[in-house]
């Protein structure tokens, strides 16, 4: 792959002070104290919309090899390969009612996988499945989770439902006492956390949110009864609706051409902008995928690690919008000052050519103006989507931009923006997970180990190991 970047013109001096300009905007000194706890009055936003209300199961009283915490892709492929190591003897603990953790909970419309089917989905030279399209969507992601757990006999080993409340070590037994919401006691030698970090919804404490009177949710917990329509049909509900949707990054991008489609008018309020690029997909050959010799995947998987890394392999294998932008000079081993400088140059002119397909597509100055990213490619993630920028073309949608101040309150009626309130049916939060927050948050427990020291205690005095 030639040098991505080649031909763009750029002002080091004026991006860097254009990029400092909108880094102040939007300093904040809360942090995670900016976001809402979802106890309480907010339960509702991370309650499971999805699992069957009236499941109830006698608790289990059990003594194991292993124990799992979570049922996506980590804890599910931690079951297989136990298995391929002769251990059989393990549970696997899901808070969902089902296998595949982030693919369970994301069923927003438009949700899809932005990194290439071929490399994300595990197991494919072993379970002979080819995927629908280039990039698939989340319904056939969770799909072939759930075939993953038939294939793998992970079903007979999984407590859905549930939800570890405590792990303590037992030092004399040499084993974990690991406790339940259903009032299960299981006994293991070993416990896996693979909880991941793409599940816990992440609501701002927006000024006067709990008095809004309309229908609220976060994209993870999507409310099909109050949109109609479903994952891969249009939303039937919305045609007389004023919906409003905070947050414009990876999930937004997806999420609002398919609201745009259906909605009365939908008002995206946003912080920051996205840089996206083209994702240009489309049906998987059937005739390349039969063709593809044992071993491809992981060819593939190593290629496009590479690829993104800087490595520069003699063959881009995936050659997509990820590869181009992480391709270019941007991560080698080298740190001389000339090649640092050479990084930001390089960096600045990916960003550039991100900013020019946004003239490209959108009609109004104004509006592409507002949707220009002007920070690092890594400061924020990289989207790719065919579809999200060409949205504000639309009459009905309504570009909404903060300023990086974000939204200064929520009413009974609306939400208000400098001054101006807009007034809303329905408020969605695309604002993303709890990533950084500490394990008691995100998976229902801290484990205890020896002398009675958490797991968050020990990690609060830095790293033991590297890996």
């Amino acid at each position: 792959m030639p040098e991505q970047n080649e031909g763009i013109e750029i002002s080091v001096e004026e991006l860097r002070a254009r990029y400092q300009e909108e880094q102040l905007k939007r300093l904040r000194t809360d942090g995670l104290k900016q976001f809402v706890s979802l106890k309480d009055k907010f339960a509702e936003l991370d309650s499971d919309p999805y699992a069957d209300p009236t499941f109830t199961r006698e608790p289990i009283t059990e003594s194991t090899e292993v124990v799992i915490v979570g049922g996506g892709f980590a804890g599910m492929l931690t079951g297989v390969d136990l298995q391929k190591s002769g251990v059989t003897d393990f549970r696997i603990v899901e808070k969902g009612g089902d296998f595949g953790g982030t693919w369970y909970w994301n069923r927003y419309p438009g949700c899809m996988c932005d990194v290439e089917s071929y490399t994300y989905l595990p197991l494919l030279e072993e379970t002979g499945y080819m995927p629908t399209e280039r990039y698939a969507g989340a319904p056939e992601i969770f799909e072939y989770c759930q075939l993953l757990g038939r294939t793998f006999n992970l079903y007979d080993r999984a407590l859905f439902q549930t939800v570890i409340t405590g792990a303590v070590w037992d030092d004399s037994a040499g084993r974990w006492i690991v406790t339940t919401s259903r009032g299960d006691t299981i006994s293991s030698k070993y416990i896996v956390i693979a909880g991941g970090i793409l599940h816990k919804p992440k609501v701002p404490g927006i000024p006067g949110i709990e008095t809004f009177k309309g229908k609220m949710f976060h994209t993870t917990r999507w409310n099909y009864d109050y949109t109609g329509g479903g994952p891969r049909d249009f939303m039937d509900k919305l045609g007389d609706k004023r919906v409003g949707i905070i947050g414009t990054g990876a999930t937004a991008i997806q999420a609002v051409p398919k609201l745009a489609e259906a909605a009365q008018d939908l008002f995206v309020f946003q912080r920051t902008p996205s840089a996206v690029g083209v994702r240009n997909n489309g049906p998987t050959d059937e005739a390349w995928f039969k063709g593809l010799q044992p071993g491809w995947q992981e060819e593939r998987v190593v290629n496009f690690t590479q690829s993104v890394t800087g490595a520069k392999p003699a063959v881009d294998l995936v050659n997509d919008g990820w590869t181009d932008v992480m391709w270019t000079n941007t991560q080698a081993a080298a740190q001389s000052p000339e090649h640092l400088a050479a990084m930001e140059v390089s960096d600045f002119q990916t960003m550039e050519k991100l900013r020019r397909r946004v003239d490209s597509i959108i009609e109004d100055p104004e509006t592409a103006a507002k949707l220009k990213a002007y920070y690092g490619k890594n400061c924020k993630r990289v989207c790719f989507h065919d579809d999200y920028l060409p949205a504000f073309n639309k009459s009905n949608v309504h570009l909404v931009d903060t300023e990086g101040k974000g939204i200064e309150r929520v009413t009974e009626t609306g939400v208000v923006v400098d001054g101006v309130e807009y007034p809303i049916d329905c408020l969605i939060f695309a604002s993303g997970f709890e990533v950084q927050t500490d394990l008691d948050s995100r998976v229902g427990f801290d484990p205890i180990g020896r002398d009675g020291v958490s797991l968050s205690e020990s990690w609060s005095h830095g790293a033991h190991t590297l890996h």
